[in-house]
């Protein structure tokens, strides 16, 4: 008979604390909850995430990765993105202006639209990306690498390339 009982108080324990285990899995806010949520998720995985017209203002993602990400159209003003990587992400029609995005990889990243006047492009990593039609009137691109990167009909206008990398130097209004 006491046999019987352990084993129930055993049996009974284990699913006591399966359940707690379940319950602490479905409260812990994935990557994407908790940016929609807090604007906080430095070095988060974001790998290939559906954001697209999330209001992301003043978001701290720094060092966080965002490659095939989707942001198209959403709102990035102010946002830290320094040293994010956001390779092959969608970022046509996206708000980044006055961003830092200092040091973030964009290669082959779709920046078509996007407006980034004043934002922090130095030591960027754009080899490839698409930024036709974007806004990067007084932006920062020192020492970015923008090789084989499209420009075409961008707004240039006040734009810092000191010691940028442009191999082909070709930009077409």
């Amino acid at each position: 008979m006491k046999s019987k009982i352990s084993v129930l108080r055993i049996l009974v324990l284990k699913g006591a604390i399966a359940l707690s285990l379940v319950a602490l899995g479905c409260t812990q806010a994935k990557p994407e909850q908790q940016l929609l949520e807090s604007k906080q998720c430095p070095e988060c995985d974001l790998q290939g995430a559906e954001l697209s017209q999330a209001d992301l203002t003043q978001a701290d993602l720094t060092k966080a990765v965002l490659n095939t990400a989707v942001l198209s159209g959403a709102d990035l003003t102010q946002a830290n993105l320094s040293g994010a990587l956001l390779d092959s992400a969608d970022l046509s029609n996206t708000k980044l202006n006055d961003a830092n995005l200092s040091g973030a990889g964009l290669s082959t990243a779709n920046l078509s639209g996007a407006d980034l006047s004043g934002a922090d492009l130095s030591n960027a990593f754009l080899r490839n990306a698409n930024l036709s039609n974007a806004n990067l009137s007084g932006a920062n691109l020192t020492n970015a690498d923008l090789s084989g990167t499209n420009l075409d009909n961008a707004n240039l206008e006040g734009a810092n390339f000191k010691g940028a990398i442009m191999p082909d130097g070709s930009i077409r209004d």
